[in-house]
C-alpha cells in the first residue's frame, strides 16, 4: 500500500501509518531498528532497494530523508510505503527550503521507539558522521567512501573524525578478504618478511587491508596499484618463496603455497544490499575498525599509480592474523 501525503506534518505521517497498519491487520510494528538514509532524488531508489533487500533479514522502517529546492517555501511531503517490497515499513521524506536544515527535528517523532538507529550515506557523508544532526540520532552510522570522488580522501577524512559508532562499507567489503586471510595464517607457515596488496588506484578498502595486516602482523606492507577488478592479490614474502592470493576476476581466487598444489577459493564481490545486512547485523562500536582507522591517520595510505606505500607496525604489534571478522560491488572489494 502507497499513501502521498503534500504539504503534511509528522503527526499526520503518523496517524496515517497507524491507519495503513489498521488496514492491513497488523496493530504492533515488530520493527529492530530504524535505518535513516541521507540521499537525493538521483540515489533514492538504488539506495532503497538496497534497505528493502536487507529489511528481509532486519525488519526496520527506512527513512529516506531527500532535500529539495533550497529556496523554496518550507514543505513536507512524505510517500508511504507498508507492506510491498519488504515487512516493514517505508517513508520517502521530501523537504523543501529551510526545513532541510531542520531535518533531525523532522525524522526524530518519526523514530520507531525503544530500538536501534542507524543513519546512511549511501554517498557523500558529512565531515564529522557523528556530530551530523541525523548521525547524533544515531548508535550507528554508515557511511561509502568508495561511492566518492575522492575515495582515500575521504577515507582520511573519516578516520580523523572517527567516533565510536562509526564504519564504512569500506571496511565491510574487506570482510572476504580478513577472513580468507586470516584462514590462510591460523595454519603453520614460514615466518612473514613482508606483505603487499595489489587493488586498483582509488581504492579504501585496500587501504584497509593494508593498514590491518601491518597492524596485526607486525611486518612492514606494501599496498601497489594493479588493474583491478577490485582488490587483485595479496602476497606474503618468506624465506621458503611467496605466499600468494590472485583474484583477477572479480569472484574466484587462486591460493599458491610453495610446496603445496594451487587451490582456488570462492571470493566474490558483493552488491550494496549484502553489505548492508552485515552491518546491521552489528550495532556496537567495532574495536578492530577504529584500531585499522587509527593506522590510516597515523600513517596516511595515498597511493597513486606507479608508487607503493609502506605501513608499519609497531614492534609491539600481536604477530597474527586477526581471527574475528565484521564485512560490493563498486572497484573496491
Amino acid at each position: 500500500m502507497t499513501i502521498d501525503l503534500t504539504d503534511t506534518t509528522t503527526g499526520a505521517i503518523d496517524r496515517a501509518l497507524t491507519e495503513t497498519r489498521r488496514r492491513l491487520g497488523g496493530m504492533t510494528m515488530g520493527m529492530v531498528l530504524t535505518l535513516l538514509i541521507m540521499t537525493d532524488e538521483e540515489g533514492q531508489y538504488d539506495a532503497i532497494r538496497a534497505a528493502n533487500q536487507a529489511a528481509t533479514e532486519h525488519p526496520m522502517r527506512i527513512l529516506a530523508i531527500i532535500t529539495r529546492r533550497p529556496k523554496a517555501d518550507s514543505r513536507l511531503d512524505a510517500e508511504i510505503r507498508v507492506g510491498e517490497s519488504s515487512p516493514g515499513e517505508t517513508l520517502v521524506l521530501r523537504m523543501y527550503g529551510p526545513l532541510a536544515q531542520h531535518a533531525d527535528s523532522v525524522a526524530a517523532p518519526l523514530l520507531v521507539p525503544d530500538v536501534p538507529v542507524v543513519t546512511w550515506w549511501p554517498e557523500n557523508p558529512p565531515e564529522i558522521p557523528a556530530k551530523h544532526p541525523l548521525g547524533v540520532l544515531a548508535q550507528r552510522r554508515v557511511t561509502d567512501s568508495a561511492a566518492t570522488e575522492s575515495p582515500q580522501e575521504v577515507l582520511a577524512s573519516l578516520a580523523r573524525a572517527y567516533q565510536p559508532g562509526d564504519t564504512d562499507f569500506g571496511w565491510t567489503r574487506a570482510t572476504p578478504w580478513r577472513s580468507l586471510l586470516a584462514a590462510i595464517l591460523d595454519q603453520p607457515h614460514p615466518e612473514l618478511d613482508s606483505g603487499e596488496v595489489q587493488a586498483e588506484q582509488d581504492n579504501p578498502t585496500a587501504d584497509l587491508i593494508t593498514a590491518w595486516l601491518a597492524l596485526r602482523l607486525g611486518i612492514p606492507t606494501r599496498r601497489t596499484v594493479s588493474g583491478g577488478p577490485g582488490i587483485t592479490g595479496v602476497t606474503f614474502a618468506t624465506s621458503d618463496g611467496d605466499i600468494t592470493v590472485t583474484r583477477l576476476d572479480g569472484r574466484t581466487a587462486t591460493l599458491a603455497w610453495p610446496g603445496r598444489p594451487d587451490r582456488m577459493v570462492a571470493l566474490h564481490r558483493r552488491d550494496i544490499a549484502e553489505l548492508l545486512a552485515e552491518e546491521l547485523r552489528r550495532l556496537d562500536p567495532d574495536d578492530v575498525y577504529a584500531e585499522t582507522l587509527a593506522r590510516i591517520d597515523a600513517d596516511g595510505t595515498d597511493v597513486r599509480a606507479d608508487e607503493s606505500t609502506d605501513v608499519r607496525a609497531d614492534e609491539d604489534t600481536d604477530v597474527r592474523a586477526d581471527e574475528g571478522t565484521t564485512g560490493d560491488q563498486r572497484a573496491d572489494e
